[in-house]
């Protein structure tokens, strides 16, 4: 569990071709983020704003334990979407 926000890099390497791992990495990273906490999760640019894709799926999955932010596409060309852990 980290007890800290942290940044998930999920923009380079095979994440640039492979959706589903992007996916199944984001939910993990949520998911060893403690409440009250926040993960980054930057993703690559080639399956465009996560905001569309991925925060459903966030929200599918964490209900109301969370809020979703897209925060903004980086320099890199990937995109930032913050996930605040809400404390009980």
């Amino acid at each position: 569990m980290k007890m800290k926000s942290w940044s998930c890099a999920l923009e380079h390497g095979e994440y640039e071709t492979n959706r589903d791992l992007v996916i199944a990495e984001a939910l993990e990273a949520v998911a060893e983020t403690a409440k009250g906490f926040h993960v980054n999760l930057v993703t690559p640019h080639t399956f465009g704003n996560p905001d569309e894709y991925l925060t459903p799926l966030l929200k599918e999955k964490f209900y109301d334990e969370i809020d979703v932010k897209y925060i903004d596409q980086c320099g890199c060309g990937g995109y930032v979407l913050r996930v605040e852990v809400m404390a009980p």
